[in-house]
């Protein structure tokens, strides 16, 4: 059997994030291809600007398209599963969907480079989803993951050397736990 590579103990937030943006993608995935939800369903194509369909009647699909939601939501479901993974995957996914803005406004809505179908209301949704992930990794990675009960340095009862030292500038300061990936450094220096 396979070893679980999910760290013990509750989520942060951070894989909290990749795991709510993945499960989006995967639900925009499934509604790209049910008519009534998608406009023009008829005019569903595989890929390319000839596709006629409309996610929610503004954001241009194509089987293409919404296999590729589906795809990098089930990637954001699985990285959710560890902080460092869970951090890779809202910051490559934010730089990849600031690429695709990029390249919306490079190869134009109607031109057959345009192989993904992207309209202009897809373009800002891609610039808005490339800035609001790379927003997220790095504000919720900046806080780390907790530090499971009983790893060195998580209790509060600072019982070590450096406890109490009385005349310096940080008496109530204490020192920030190491992350769980790091204990050994900080055990065995």
């Amino acid at each position: 059997m396979a070893a679980s590579t999910r760290l013990a103990g509750p989520r942060t937030r951070l894989q909290k994030a990749s795991l709510g943006t993945g499960i989006v993608f995967v639900l925009f995935g499934i509604l790209g291809f049910i008519p009534g939800v998608t406009s023009n369903y008829g005019s569903l194509g595989f890929a390319g600007p000839g596709s006629g369909a409309l996610l929610l009647s503004v954001f241009q699909v194509s089987i293409l398209l919404n296999a590729v939601h589906l795809l990098f939501g089930i990637a954001g479901v699985l990285m959710a599963r560890t902080h460092p993974q869970a951090r890779n995957f809202l910051i490559y996914g934010g730089v990849t969907y600031l690429l695709l803005w990029l390249y919306g406004f490079l190869a134009g809505d109607t031109t057959p480079a345009n192989f993904l179908p992207a309209n202009n209301a897809d373009d800002w949704l891609h610039l808005a989803l490339g800035l609001a992930m790379i927003a997220l990794a790095i504000v919720l990675a900046a806080r780390g993951p907790a530090v499971p009960a009983g790893v060195a340095g998580s209790d509060s009862s600072n019982s070590g050397d450096n406890s109490n030292r009385s005349g310096s500038l940080s008496d109530d300061v204490t020192e920030p736990a190491p992350t769980p990936h790091l204990k050994e450094h900080y055990e065995n220096p």
